[in-house]
């Protein structure tokens, strides 16, 4: 079985990883300040924070801004439910903005459209698949109002954007307040389950270090005029934290981001090779300035000329060796949203859900895997057209 993604994992990670069981602290040890200070000199950022997941530290990051019941926050519909779940758990409400359809990512021009409403505070962006986007577009949106940018980039790194002639990478954060990132097994790197923020202000790392920690601050000072025990809470925070044995994995990883990323743009351009003029199918689109960092591979379909359901595809690539996913059902669509008043429609949105389909790919796929993906893929398309 080929599945749609999976984790890389050498004996340089194990050896990490039992180098960090071996060592005097396997949590709140060095490795954690390591991956840190190695993952910021990655995006290009300041500061890294890393924590227990892509959703914990969208939850982190939501909070850090000081978000809270009443403040909206515009988002993409087109992601996995943890984007806007993230928005909830502050109390705050979650603003739906249609996507472009040909890459799948937020509309600019829908969010010119939505900033005008009154208690929007925030922007989420995320950058689906591991494609940017237009991220100074939308930090020229959000400085009209003077808005807030988190972005999401959970699929995204190793993936970078071109801007007056110079390139940026994705958690430089050269135009949001924060990037967010997952580091779960089907990402670019892993750490297990893991997830980590990037920003370039002193305030929020100082913020998002104490929630992820009960909401602890410890100073020098502190100890030195009260005792080495001491410590203070200033806000209601989580157990967040990333184990040394996680970092540990996630420095040996890093080492190997750019492999992955290289492997995984192989592969797409491969896909990209036999599928084009495909009849019934779309490439993923990728515009000029943007290098994307193929987290997932989602082909367009046109399952009504193609003559099948996607149900009956994926049934048939699953009985040949091919896994396949749907990214994703649009989240205002889910029974809780649905509960809690959502009756909005993003028809672009849901026209790509009615059309996507995620073949396979990850880095230690093989070329005769690729082979497999396609002749099987072309193979069942076509035995119904």
């Amino acid at each position: 079985m080929i599945p749609y993604g999976k984790q890389f994992l050498d004996q340089d990670d194990l050896d990490a990883v039992i180098g960090a069981l071996r060592s005097p602290k396997i949590t709140q040890g060095p490795r954690v300040d390591e991956f840190e200070v190695k993952l910021a000199r990655k995006c290009g950022s300041r500061y890294a924070v890393s924590v227990s997941s892509g959703t914990a530290a969208l939850h982190l990051a939501t909070l850090a801004l000081g978000l809270m019941k009443g403040d909206e926050i515009l988002t993409t519909p087109i992601s996995f439910l943890a984007t806007s779940n993230a928005v909830l758990y502050v109390g705050a409400k979650p603003v739906f903005c249609d996507i472009e359809y040909p890459t799948a990512n937020i509309s600019v021009s829908n969010l010119e459209k939505l900033i005008s409403r009154p208690r929007v505070k925030a922007i989420y962006p995320v950058h689906f698949g591991g494609l940017p986007c237009d991220m100074p577009a939308i930090h020229k949106i959000a400085r009209k109002r003077g808005l807030f940018v988190v972005e999401d980039a959970c699929h995204a790194l190793g993936a970078r954007y071109k801007y007056h002639g110079s390139w940026y990478k994705i958690g430089s954060c050269a135009h949001s307040d924060m990037a967010v990132f997952s580091f779960h097994p089907v990402k670019h790197i892993t750490t297990g389950e893991g997830g980590a923020i990037t920003t370039n202000s002193k305030k929020y790392y100082e913020k998002l270090l104490a929630l992820r920690s009960h909401g602890m601050f410890r100073s020098p000072a502190l100890s030195k005029r009260i005792g080495p025990w001491y410590y203070a809470m200033k806000h209601l925070g989580f157990n967040y934290r990333l184990t040394d044995i996680q970092a540990a994995l996630g420095v040996s990883q890093l080492k190997k981001l750019d492999r992955f990323v290289n492997r995984r743009r192989e592969i797409a351009e491969k896909y990209n090779q036999r599928f084009k003029g495909l009849p019934c199918v779309e490439i993923p689109a990728t515009p000029d300035g943007f290098m994307n960092a193929y987290h997932l591979y989602p082909l367009r379909i046109d399952f009504k000329k193609a003559g099948l359901t996607r149900a009956v595809l994926m049934h048939e690539l699953q009985k040949s060796g091919v896994g396949t996913q749907v990214h994703y059902i649009p989240i205002y669509t889910q029974p809780y949203y649905r509960e809690l008043g959502y009756r909005i429609r993003c028809p672009e949105a849901e026209r790509y859900y009615a059309s996507t389909l995620s073949l396979p790919i990850y880095p230690s796929m093989t070329n005769r895997d690729v082979d497999k993906v396609v002749r099987v893929f072309i193979k069942t398309l076509r035995g119904n057209l």
